[in-house]
């Protein structure tokens, strides 16, 4: 086909000349390897169209997913620190500095407060799994526990995200005591009478699991999400036998009346809202119109 020109201004068939596709325009599903544009993706809170999945997200997806852009972070200036001096090298050091500048986090946890509804404010503490595994520490804790002295102060529900591969172990007995020292707070909580929602995503485990995770008045979680504390890995090679199907996915912890109910990320909004509003008795606006 030699012979055949283009002849349409602004057509070419040149490879040099050819227009790249912007970077981050497209998102693959990595379950189902469907592609759909990134900003579609978003909009759906990052959950797949054809297959359901749920990508993992960090804790500012969650606060747009919740808040839209108007939330205010809290607590933001605790920073972690080497109270161990592990493994002498320094290394614990240089491995939080290398996550966050990588990450752009200060620590695993983040904490929020906004409008979930125009009656209804939120506390929100959100675990992000990419700096070092979402693992808790003493900066996890320490947020946790203020997040739940703000929402008693100023009478307002709480929402824990977990998302995490469990204690920290650089920081050994300290990670340890944030397990003692979440659920006491969470006691006053209770005793306060605020509503306190868990909501366990894609991996909940370890002391987290063991902890506040598990600790809420009402416990939610994603679809799918691995929840347990000891990983499948580790139980299969301790007992020696294949586990069932399913074993220790949200659904499999449903059955086994460890949850209350499994939400769509594109319905959390809503069903946390309408939850909250009940357990607050705050009516809607739809209640208050009729």
């Amino acid at each position: 086909m030699s012979w055949y020109k283009r002849v349409k201004e602004g057509i070419t068939t040149l490879t040099s000349e050819k227009k790249a596709v912007p970077d981050g325009l497209w998102h693959k599903c990595s379950r189902c390897k469907k592609t759909f544009l990134t900003e579609d993706h978003q909009k759906n809170c990052y959950v797949c169209s054809n297959c359901n999945y749920h990508d993992k997200v960090g804790s500012h997806e969650y606060f747009e997913i919740l808040f839209g852009e108007d939330f205010i972070e809290l607590f933001d200036t605790i920073l972690p620190s080497d109270p161990l001096k592990f493994i002498d090298t320094k290394e614990y050091a240089k491995r939080l500095k290398e996550s966050q500048d990588k990450s752009g986090l200060s620590d695993a946890m983040r904490v929020a407060v906004g409008n979930l509804t125009p009656q209804m404010k939120l506390v929100v503490a959100c675990m992000d799994f990419g700096f070092i595994g979402g693992s808790m520490g003493s900066v996890v804790g320490e947020k946790i526990a203020r997040a739940i002295d703000y929402a008693r102060e100023n009478k307002i529900p709480l929402m824990i995200i977990s998302k995490s591969g469990g204690a920290r172990m650089m920081e050994a007995a300290y990670s340890l005591m944030q397990m003692a020292k979440t659920s006491a707070k969470l006691a006053l909580l209770g005793k306060a009478g605020i509503p306190y929602v868990s909501l366990l995503t894609d991996p909940t485990t370890g002391g987290v699991t063991a902890s506040f995770a598990m600790l809420g008045d009402v416990n939610i979680a994603e679809p799918e999400a691995l929840i347990g504390f000891a990983g499948p890995r580790v139980i299969r090679e301790t007992i020696g036998k294949d586990l069932p199907k399913g074993f220790q996915s949200s659904e499999f912890v449903l059955e086994h009346g460890f949850l209350d109910f499994i939400v769509v990320r594109t319905e959390l909004k809503a069903k946390l809202s309408n939850l909250l509003h009940i357990m607050m008795k705050v009516p809607t606006e739809t209640e208050k119109a009729n």
